[in-house]
């Protein structure tokens, strides 16, 4: 339940919302992203981990110890003509039916193309699924990053972003489609959970194509709150065309840094989030967050 909210709209309040863990395909668990958090000089932090709520409790906990806030939050794979789109939920209602399930039906769907994958590369390089499975912690969501790290550790490539240009890309004759839920049923589904959505990195031109105005209107129609603006990916132009879009529809702008751990170069608090930002998703979302 959500109880008062405390504003975190100090001087200096520093907020960084879209991290990952070993939750899914980050490189440190929960309590050691938070742990990272602090050290980074960071007040506030979202653990968004891929398609799972898994390492919440143990964030929130690590968040307590070292007196940094975390927003609860998870990073939800959608489709929209033919294209991968992601979005971030954020303090919804984790026992919420509809979305739990499809977020289950998600993660299920992860590891059945993670097993073709690997039978694919098997022929080739002779990777085996024991392999992979040695690179995730018990419990994360299996994907593409972790079958990267398996082709490191067998010596095949040597780092992950080299499995992925070389290997795992879009266009790769390994690369195996996956489910999502198109991603307009997503945002109602995370509407409905009462959480707040904001499209993530929807200006990330250099991962393949870019939604175009008219499917964030469409969006926006179905109930999504805000867009990540500040990211890594997004060039100077990405970022004024988003920023443009916000301010017609009244949305919510983010910023933040898709940390991996050592999974990407991605820094923690490289963008991040105004403060009075986090207090209207505080707001509107059904859960608080944990300080």
């Amino acid at each position: 339940m959500k109880g008062p909210r405390r504003s975190p709209t100090l001087l200096g309040v520093r907020i960084d919302l879209h991290t990952h863990s070993t939750a899914s395909d980050g490189t440190e668990s929960p309590a050691e992203v938070v742990a990272q958090a602090a050290r980074a000089g960071l007040d506030v932090v979202a653990l968004t981990d891929h398609d799972t709520t898994s390492g919440w409790d143990e964030a929130a906990e690590a968040g307590r110890e070292h007196g940094v806030a975390v927003v609860r939050g998870t990073e939800i794979s959608a489709r929209t003509a033919g294209m991968s789109v992601h979005v971030l939920s954020y303090l919804h209602d984790p026992a919420h039916e509809g979305l739990a399930r499809e977020l289950r039906r998600a993660r299920e769907a992860r590891t059945a193309r993670a097993r073709r994958i690997v039978a694919l590369l098997h022929g080739d390089f002779g990777l085996t699924w024991d392999e992979v499975e040695e690179q995730v912690e018990p419990g994360a969501v299996i994907g593409r990053p972790h079958i990267a790290d398996a082709l490191v550790a067998r010596g095949v490539v040597p780092d992950r972003s080299t499995a992925f240009d070389d290997l795992l890309h879009h266009g790769s004759k390994y690369y195996v489609k996956h489910y999502a839920p198109e991603v307009l049923d997503a945002v109602m589904l995370i509407r409905d959970a009462g959480g707040v959505a904001v499209f993530a990195h929807p200006g990330a031109d250099g991962r393949g194509r870019v939604v175009s105005d008219a499917v964030i209107d469409a969006m926006v129609a179905s109930g999504l709150q805000g867009l990540e603006v500040d990211h890594r990916d997004h060039s100077s132009q990405q970022r004024e065309r988003l920023r443009t879009i916000a301010a017609r529809h009244g949305l919510l702008v983010t910023g933040s840094s898709d940390y991996h751990g050592t999974g990407k170069e991605n820094a923690l608090g490289e963008n991040t989030t105004a403060p009075e930002v986090l207090e209207r998703i505080e707001d509107l979302g059904r859960l608080a967050v944990v300080r």
